[in-house]
């Protein structure tokens, strides 16, 4: 449940399709990365071009394409300093010559694909443990798209249905990594239609905070508290803290859901939200981007 944290690390969770030349929805991307966008906000949160950025494709069913493809991307930014850290097996997450790569990075950047890997190779293992410390206590950034940004979370979207959206069960919920306790994350948000299944989410942990990523869209959270948006599109923040009706405890499976005074903020880049205060700044119309 959410408990207020106090971090030096940086979060960054990205929505899927990141900006970087990506066509359709495949996993297998061709890159043309252009300066302004989400990729080059985390090496700037890293520490600039020579900060060491470790990839983990873990989630990925095509790791070493995906790997090849972070590793290109980063380059045209100015970086060389990349690591693709493919953990295929969960022994490796305690394997010392796979720890300190964890141990030296900048940023551990976290692949899309399912969650659920990342939590069962890398959860509760020595490299979740150092992951944890050093984003507790050092400026270090843990970022992550699609699937790599829904784990951040504790309680973690780990399925469900869109089709049944609003319709009790449209969610699968689990232990995520567990960096942020106050959000719920969903990814491809809006192109896919998980507004139901997170709303679900919500309606399960109504003190948490629902946030669902647009594609190449994302969020920089300092704190674990304050974050601001980056990207081209949107995100979708479900408040139910002051939820005056939520039937969802008490309903069978399948059954249609009942939520009233679910508040919805809808964000674009620049715009600012702290969770704890639950405030909202929003980007002057006239204001340069960010």
């Amino acid at each position: 449940m959410y408990k207020k944290q106090i971090v030096k690390g940086t979060l960054i969770p990205i929505g899927g399709n990141e900006d970087k030349g990506v066509i359709g929805e495949s996993e297998n991307y061709t890159l043309d990365f252009i300066e302004e966008g989400i990729l080059s906000h985390v090496v700037k949160e890293s520490g600039g071009r020579q900060a060491l950025i470790v990839v983990i494709p873990t989630a990925s069913s095509i790791p070493d394409k995906v790997g090849d493809n972070y590793i290109n991307a980063f380059r045209k930014l100015g970086c060389e300093n990349i690591k693709v850290l493919n953990i295929t097996k969960r022994n490796q997450s305690f394997d010392p010559d796979f720890v300190k790569w964890i141990e030296k990075a900048n940023c551990v950047m976290f692949s899309g694909g399912d969650q659920s890997k990342i939590v069962d190779k890398i959860g509760g293992t020595t490299i979740h443990q150092v992951l944890t410390e050093r984003f507790v206590n050092e400026p270090f950034v843990v970022a992550g798209t699609s699937a790599g940004a829904m784990c951040m979370s504790e309680e973690m979207v780990a399925g469900g249905s869109s089709t049944e959206a609003l319709y009790k069960g449209a969610v699968r919920m689990r232990d995520g990594m567990g960096f942020i306790s106050a959000l719920i994350i969903d990814s491809h948000f809006i192109r896919r239609g998980r507004f139901g299944r997170l709303a679900e989410a919500v309606a399960k942990f109504p003190k948490l905070l629902g946030v669902g990523l647009a594609e190449d869209t994302g969020l920089v959270i300092k704190n674990c508290n304050e974050f601001k948006v980056i990207g081209s599109g949107m995100v979708i923040l479900f408040d139910g803290n002051r939820l005056t009706h939520n039937n969802e405890e008490i309903l069978p499976e399948g059954t249609p859901m009942t939520i009233s005074n679910l508040v919805v903020h809808i964000l674009s880049n620049g715009d600012r939200f702290t969770v704890d205060q639950r405030k909202i700044e929003i980007l002057p119309v006239d204001a340069d981007f960010i």
